[in-house]
């Protein structure tokens, strides 16, 4: 995968996006960078500002995906192997369901997956240093070097199945109990979710999934 790197963009998502419908790239490819002020969150929220971060959107082609993972749950198996490698460090991040990076009861960070033309899109963002005055959000509990980081991510996520990913998944899902989630314009108790095991949750009958598109 071909990686470029920036000192600073408004959003390594967007900066992708238009890069690939210009076709001046192509997948697979990867933007990072550690300075994002104008990024957007899973529900069209900015990131907030920080002092230092580390943010990246990669492409791939759905054809390179596993073949048992919906695309409506990729933000779950590239969020969890991202979260398993930070943990493989030192790390005590949490996945919360479907797109969030939480250090105890607070955001580090988040996962954004959109689907585009025959690409999936993914776009991570992760808190290295807070301002001192902030104490809404956490910041990364390890020190680790981003590019070795990133070089083992890429290797990871070629590396394994849906169903190995969800088994580990699906044990730690009561973490997300106390939590809610957004369905659509309403704000939902996962008290009251089952998870699926394609990724989907359950509630008062109805499948819920989690996926963006690019218009």
């Amino acid at each position: 995968m071909k990686i470029l790197y920036f000192d600073s963009l408004p959003s390594t998502h967007l900066y992708l996006s238009n890069k690939l419908k210009n076709k001046e790239l192509s997948a697979p490819v990867m933007i990072v960078t550690k300075n994002q002020p104008s990024g957007i969150g899973s529900r069209g929220n900015s990131w907030i500002e920080v002092k230092e971060g580390l943010y990246f959107s990669f492409a791939i082609t759905l054809e390179c995906m596993p073949s048992d993972l919906r695309l409506e749950s990729s933000a779950i198996f590239y969020g969890f192997i991202f979260k398993e490698l930070l943990k493989s460090y030192g790390s005590k991040v949490w996945l919360k369901y479907p797109n969030d990076l939480y250090l105890n009861d607070k955001k580090m960070g988040g996962i954004l997956c959109s689907a585009f033309d025959d690409m999936l899109l993914v776009g991570i963002g992760l808190n290295i240093e807070l301002d001192s005055k902030c104490d809404k959000f956490a910041k990364l509990d390890i020190r680790i070097d981003n590019k070795s980081l990133l070089d083992e991510y890429i290797l990871q996520i070629n590396s394994f199945t849906w169903k190995q990913i969800f088994s580990k998944y699906k044990l730690e899902f009561s973490n997300n109990l106390s939590y809610s989630f957004h369905c659509g314009d309403l704000l939902v108790s996962m008290r009251n979710a089952t998870l699926c095991d394609d990724g989907a949750l359950l509630i008062d009958g109805k499948k819920v999934y989690n996926l963006r598109s690019l218009e």
